[in-house]
Formats: C-alpha cells, structure tokens, sequence
C-alpha cells in the first residue's frame, strides 16, 4: 500500500522548528526568572574562619557583593528571624559582630566570655544565647538594646547553647564533663544538670520544645531528653562519630551524620528508635532538609560531593560533586539553589535544585552549576532574605 502524503499543517520546515523552539526556551527563562522587586534582597553571610571576615553572597545574582571584616577566627554565624541583623562568634577575640544586613556592615561588637563558636537567636529575635566553651558560661545577649545581660555558669567545655522555639529553655551541651544543662531563659540560671553520654555536642530541639536530641561522639551515641520533666528519656546506639543532627521541619525525624562510619543514621523523634541507616560519600559531616520534608542532603567532607535522600522513597538518589571540603548548607528561600561551604578549596559551590512540576522530588537538571569564591577556610553560612526598611 502506498505511503499517504502528509498535510501541510504536520510537515514544519527547519527554520520553523528552530524558531519555536526559541520561542520555547525565552519563555520559559521569562517564568524561571520573574521580576524581583527592587526593595527585597537575599543575602549568604559565610565566616571566613582564617581570614577574619565574612563574605556577602547576592543569591539572586549568585556573586561576591561585600567582604566585611569581624573579630579573629568567625566561626558561627546566625540570621535574626525578625530583624535585619546577622551574629557572628569570633572565637579568638571573644566576642560578637553583629552586622546590619541593610548596609552589610558591623554596627556593634560585644564581648563575651571564652571561645564562643556558635551562636543561637530566639524565635521572637530578642535574645542570642552562646556557649563559651573556654570559660564554661552560656553568655546571654539583650538584641533590643545589644548589651549582655547575663554570663551563666554550666558544666565544663559547652559546645553549643540552643534556645527552645517556645524560647523557655536554652540546652547547653557541656563537652568536658559528659552532662547538658538546662537553663530556664526567665530566671536566667540553670534549673537542671543531666548526665548523659561522652563529650555530647550537637543539640535539636522538636518543634513543639517538648524534646532536646544531643549528639554524643564520644560514645557513639544520642541523648533524647525530655524537656517537661527535665528527665533523660534514652540513650540511643548510632554510628560512629556522630557529629551533626538535622531535623525534619515536621519534627518527626532526625537525620545524623555519623564521620567515621561514612553513614546517616535516621532517629523517629517520637518514639525515639532508630530505623535505619544508610552510606553516603566519606566522612558526612552536615545534613540538611527541604521546607516539604521530601529530601535530605548532606556535605560529605572527605569525599567533595554532596548526597541526596528521598525520605518517602527511603534511598539515596544522588550526589553532586563540588569542591574541596564540603561543610556548611543553606537552601535559598525558594529552594531553588544549594549553597554548599567548601572548606579546604575556599568557595561556596551552587547547586541548581528544581523541582519537577508535580512532585516533590528534584529533577535532573540538579547539578552544580557555578562556585563562588569566599575566604580561607570557610565555616559556617546563613541565608537572610528581607525588604529594606525593615527593623
């Protein structure tokens, strides 16, 4: 039988399918880049451990805008959720830099005690809590006003001093003596000290502040405690060397990178058991999860990529290499981009992560599309997104 011809309408020359397909991808730059108003800004602050300063990422333009100088050896840094301001702990100089983040610079320094390294904001922006590892106190920060309010002695070495969401109790995790502290934040004194298990460090608090999880390297462990009764509830078998704990923004779950064993361990919060554990690249140090809960990803240190889990999937479904050292994760506020802190090669590196149209999974256009030079040895990074004018 002979071949029908085909109609004019289903036959398109090469220049007509060439222009459509133009035509296709303007539009679709047109709704992957929409107009952003000129008032809103979205700002990365990475410390820059070695170079004394903290490097200003523009993640709309995704470049190096500013490199503000702080004290000596910045380590953590933290948004305030309410007004304009970044915290920034220098280790060496002891003290706080807080930079304003309208004009990116430092507009007040406040010394605290020994060696703080990180730095935790309350949920209504009122008040910074820090460990003061080497001089045992939890300095306690007056944001309104930029005065220290209050210097609390804990146990021996804190590593980390977290503030509830309900913003009651602070969890300090006392490294040299084995116990955490539990400081009631109206009193401003410690109402409790828990034994728990070796050099605990890494602190989660659920949504709700009924549970604290604390990490514990020492013992290859994790602490659950409960926050009402201000009682240990179990010491929970993890891998080894359990660093890093990151939680579902539901709070069912908690995700824990385990250095030495090359794996993340999955902790259910509410029944506290632990329900699996999966390899990664070498030597995961951070995780972090997506705003819908459907994916995990986590900066593997000795392996220079980053892997992702699909949580309802239950599986590692990728990992996107980047550059050397890979530590501190922050997802921009639409979740369209990965900013990954490379420690040893001095950079953050870009990972476009769009979503598919119809599910929650990443498609494959996920890869590492720029990198972007910082300071040496960056640690830590946070994202602030705002209007100007604001507080």
């Amino acid at each position: 039988m002979p071949a029908q011809p085909r109609s004019r309408c289903a036959v398109r020359t090469t220049a007509e399918t060439f222009l459509l397909v133009v035509l296709a991808l303007l539009l679709a730059g047109c709704r992957q880049q929409p107009e952003v108003d000129a008032s809103y800004h979205e700002f990365a602050y990475v410390s820059n451990g070695k170079s004394d300063s903290v490097s200003v990422i523009d993640t709309l333009a995704l470049r190096n805008v500013k490199t503000i100088p702080v004290g000596k050896n910045p380590t953590g840094v933290a948004a305030n959720p309410v007004r304009n301001e970044i915290y920034v702990a220098n280790t060496e100089s002891n003290n706080i830099s807080i930079i304003n983040a309208e004009r990116n610079e430092v507009v007040a320094t406040l010394g605290v005690h020994r060696a703080p390294y990180f730095v935790s904001v309350s949920s209504d922006g009122r008040r910074a809590y820090i460990a003061d590892a080497g001089s045992s106190r939890v300095s306690v920060i007056d944001l309104d006003r930029r005065v220290v309010i209050a210097n609390i002695p804990v146990g021996n070495a804190p590593g980390l001093a977290k503030v509830s969401p309900d913003g009651r109790v602070v969890v300090a995790s006392n490294r040299a003596d084995n116990t955490v502290s539990l400081i009631d934040t109206e009193k401003l004194a410690v109402r409790s000290t828990l034994p728990v298990c070796a050099q605990p460090q890494d602190i989660v608090i659920l949504p709700d502040s009924s549970k604290a999880y604390v990490a514990c390297p020492g013992s290859n462990q994790l602490a659950s405690i409960d926050l009402k009764t201000d009682q240990v509830l179990a010491l929970l078998d993890i891998g080894k060397l359990p660093i890093q704990m990151a939680l579902k923004p539901d709070g069912g779950e908690i995700f824990v990178s385990n250095f030495d064993a090359n794996t993340f361990s999955i902790v259910e919060a509410y029944t506290n058991e632990v329900s699996g554990s999966y390899l990664c690249g070498r030597n995961p140090v951070r995780g972090l999860v997506s705003s819908d809960n459907s994916l995990l990803y986590v900066s593997n240190f000795g392996s220079d990529n980053v892997s992702v889990y699909a949580i309802d999937e239950g599986r590692v479904i990728g990992s996107v290499p980047v550059g050397s050292h890979p530590d501190g994760l922050a997802l921009t506020p639409n979740e369209e981009h990965l900013l990954v802190v490379d420690a040893k090669s001095g950079d953050v590196a870009v990972i476009r992560t769009v979503k598919t149209r119809d599910t929650s999974k990443i498609s494959a256009e996920r890869a590492l599309i720029t990198v972007i030079p910082v300071g040496n040895q960056p640690n830590d990074i946070v994202i602030k997104a705002f209007r100007s004018g604001g507080k």
